[in-house]
């Protein structure tokens, strides 16, 4: 919101008297500061020099700005900034319930139509998530080793592992991997054995939306996570921790060399900071700033030049990762598929077999849209040969 209100003050300040304009709304509409910001967001689209989605983000701000103004009685306006149209849409929920919900829109708001590409691959799974090739999870973990950042590998293998999401990764606990004597269970998918790791409130460990999960946790990477937890190095990341914050009942398990938390708990997040010296909360940012500055670069330089991904990517890879294993056993008749979906649906924590059945079916829907164009390619291959060839090319 900071940069979309900076954005428009910028643009005032090119006007003519732009401290008087942000508050001039004549009776002429085309005169009124909202539309000719509007006119002006439009002509750098048109220009290619902003994205659809941002102007319409940066001109949603703009009106949201005006209306705290009108509402806290801080302006009042000579004519309004905007024309409201209400509307009311209607919807079902996942449990078939119709719902109902008013919206207001405005003739000054930019639309941003969203175009699909068939060929990125995305699952919509809390976000649009991409899951990595076998070859480009060994890629990141190897770049990851090479830069010589234990932790950032630890946290993508334990998302890769788990289904984790960051807030999660980012707020394990000491505790958890320092238990003496520590029970395994059965994995749900093959012969291995895992750790069943509570997450939630009331753990030290945040999830979304603050849902109850149990994290299978392989038994290979619970007993690294374990050996990680007793080191030297990190035992050194603790002590800058309590040097500088104080000794806290559950510390984290994994901080950064300065002694910060990669993401800050809610719980903790919420506590009063008599110096003020948090400018703010940590919430993965110096994992992924590691992979944007390190991870990414490595594997352009060394794999593929045009190589991307988000942390998230790892939660989809690790779906993926299960899917094929089960449905490999479907084929060869060990499990059915509906205990393969619910296994899924069980591991990712799904509310919904909906957001399961994106993992299932995307195999199969990628590659039937690669063999649908190349299909299509080789016809109209054809098509362009038999236009040749009825051509009569002479350079006359």
């Amino acid at each position: 919101k900071a940069d979309d209100l900076g954005a428009y003050k910028e643009w005032l300040d090119t006007q003519d008297c732009p401290d008087d304009l942000i508050f001039q709304f004549p009776k002429i509409k085309l005169r009124r500061p909202t539309y000719r910001y509007r006119g002006y967001l439009q002509q750098q689209i048109q220009a290619g020099e902003v994205a659809p989605s941002t102007a319409k983000r940066r001109m949603g701000t703009v009106v949201a700005f005006y209306r705290w103004l009108i509402d806290n009685n801080y302006f009042q306006p000579e004519y309004p900034p905007w024309e409201e149209t209400q509307y009311r849409l209607i919807f079902k929920t996942r449990e078939g319930v119709a719902v109902s919900k008013k919206g207001v829109s405005t003739d000054v708001s930019i639309r941003a139509p969203k175009s699909e590409d068939p060929f990125v691959g995305n699952i919509q799974d809390g976000g649009k998530l991409r899951p990595l090739t076998g070859k480009e999870q060994n890629w990141i973990l190897e770049a990851t080793k090479a830069k010589g950042n234990t932790e950032c590998y630890l946290i993508q293998l334990f998302m890769l592992a788990t289904g984790a999401r960051i807030q999660t990764a980012g707020t394990l606990r000491l505790t958890h991997f320092t238990q003496p004597n520590p029970v395994y269970a059965k994995a749900l998918t093959g012969d291995g054995q895992v750790f069943k790791l509570k997450a939630g409130p009331g753990t030290g460990i945040d999830t979304k939306h603050d849902k109850n999960i149990v994290l299978q946790v392989p038994r290979p990477v619970y007993e690294l996570f374990h050996i990680y937890a007793l080191s030297d190095r990190a035992k050194v990341r603790r002590d800058w921790f309590a040097a500088k914050h104080g000794e806290i009942t559950a510390p984290y398990l994994f901080l950064t060399q300065q002694g910060n938390p990669y993401y800050l708990a809610k719980a903790e997040a919420l506590h009063f900071n008599p110096n003020l010296d948090r400018r703010h909360d940590k919430t993965g940012q110096p994992v992924r700033q590691f992979l944007k500055d390190h991870v990414i670069p490595y594997v352009r330089e060394h794999h593929d030049k045009h190589f991307h991904y988000r942390i998230h990517d790892l939660r989809a890879s690790f779906g993926m990762n299960m899917t094929e294993l089960l449905m490999e056993l479907v084929r060869k008749e060990v499990i059915t598929l509906s205990r393969a979906r619910m296994i899924v649906k069980d591991l990712l924590w799904h509310e919904s077999y909906a957001t399961t059945d994106l993992y299932l079916d995307y195999r199969s829907q990628m590659e039937a849209i690669y063999q649908a164009v190349n299909g299509y390619g080789k016809q109209l291959q054809g098509w362009i040969d038999q236009a040749m060839k009825g051509m009569d090319v002479t350079d006359e």
